[in-house]
């Protein structure tokens, strides 16, 4: 729940990676694997059959033996337990580097850690993120391609949704009503309560708390001021809190009711009692975060076979179990694969829901960037 999953409009992420670029780091490019006695060039395979087929990635992929990823929280969308399949089934060890960083930071450590062992190899980022960093991406087509939407990829692979939630709210049920409505939130019950999971100009998840109060005020994806008046609204009733909501804020009582994830909310409430998610009636807003292979992976073939695992049954129904809705989900359900005991216990998403539109994503970062300060300072 930590992770702040950055939303940053493009113009934003090119400053902190040109102050990133200004740290020194090293413009070596990883030249490939060649696998398992291949001739294989790992780093410009565009699909398991460059290498001769899956049994031979898996081979090239276990020749390397590692996989870096980065920003993947074990409690976020049930990425522990994806983490640890992941191991078991291919014997590779997953190294897993600062899960609390957004989605900037990961970009950032990749400018950084570049031709070292350490650079990441893969990246999981949030949209305008992904928008503005398209150059360090490289294309990949998994195995069952023709089962995620069109819609939901870039044409070459080279950056792919994976899974979503909607925006829900969390609340300590034994200190706090049920909120029912964003009214409800602005009542003396929730003064000094209301917290983001983040900072909006910064996180993903804090960005669709703020999209959702759009909507939800009788506003547009087109335009989030409705939903900035909202927070500015919470702020002056003394009921929004500037603190960064985490599983510890939430343990420890300092943050009772908090905008995040559907996923995140209903991942503390196994760990904090009395802590409840609802989703609020009327529109819901949902957003996909997006899978991008590293085109400097110091292991390209796990990279390569990482994502493989991801967009498989196994992996997307964990997804479910963590409480988010794959972006295969549709596919599976259809060929009876989906778990249908996970999907029942987290209920289906509201038929009434929003995502922005990448225009509509990165001119609401740019309207966040100017007024967001100035609403809740």
């Amino acid at each position: 729940m930590r992770h702040q999953r950055t939303i940053l409009a493009a113009g934003i992420l090119a400053t902190a990676l040109a102050l990133s670029a200004c740290s020194g780091a090293g413009d070596s490019q990883n030249t490939g694997s060649t696998g398992a006695g291949s001739d294989v060039d790992a780093a410009t395979a565009t699909s398991a059959e460059a290498f001769g087929g899956l049994d031979a990635l898996v081979a090239a992929a276990k020749a390397e033996g590692q996989l870096n990823v980065i920003a993947l929280p074990d409690t976020w969308a049930n990425y522990g337990e994806i983490k640890k399949k992941f191991e078991d089934t291919y014997g590779i060890t997953v190294n897993s580097a600062d899960p609390d960083v957004s989605s900037a930071e990961e970009i950032q450590a990749a400018d950084n850690l570049r031709g070292q062992d350490t650079a990441p190899d893969v990246f999981d980022l949030g949209t305008a993120v992904t928008l503005a960093s398209t150059d360090y991406f490289a294309p990949y087509q998994v195995a069952n391609w023709s089962e995620i939407p069109d819609g939901n990829k870039e044409s070459t692979g080279l950056y792919v949704n994976d899974y979503t939630g909607a925006m829900s709210i969390g609340y300590d049920s034994t200190s706090v009503p049920e909120p029912t409505s964003l009214d409800d939130l602005l009542g003396d019950d929730y003064r000094g309560a209301v917290a983001l999971n983040g900072d909006p100009t910064q996180a993903g998840a804090a960005f669709a708390a703020v999209g959702l109060a759009a909507v939800q005020s009788g506003g547009t994806l087109d335009d989030f001021t409705p939903g900035i008046d909202f927070f500015r609204k919470l702020n002056k009733a003394g009921n929004f809190i500037p603190v960064d909501a985490t599983p510890a804020t939430i343990a420890s009582g300092e943050t009772k009711v908090v905008f995040d994830w559907s996923y995140n909310n209903l991942a503390v409430s196994k760990d904090v009692d009395g802590w409840k998610t609802t989703v609020l009636p009327g529109t819901a807003y949902t957003s996909y975060y997006n899978q991008a292979i590293s085109k400097d992976a110091p292991h390209p073939a796990a990279a390569r076979l990482w994502q493989e695992f991801l967009y498989s049954a196994d992996a997307q129904n964990l997804f479910i179990v963590g409480g988010a809705y794959p972006v295969t989900l549709q596919a599976m359900t259809d060929a009876g694969t989906a778990d249908t005991d996970a999907l029942a216990a987290i209920g289906e998403l509201s038929a009434d829901q929003v995502t922005p539109t990448d225009a509509q994503a990165e001119a609401a970062s740019a309207l966040l960037a100017s007024d967001w300060a100035g609403a809740v300072g």
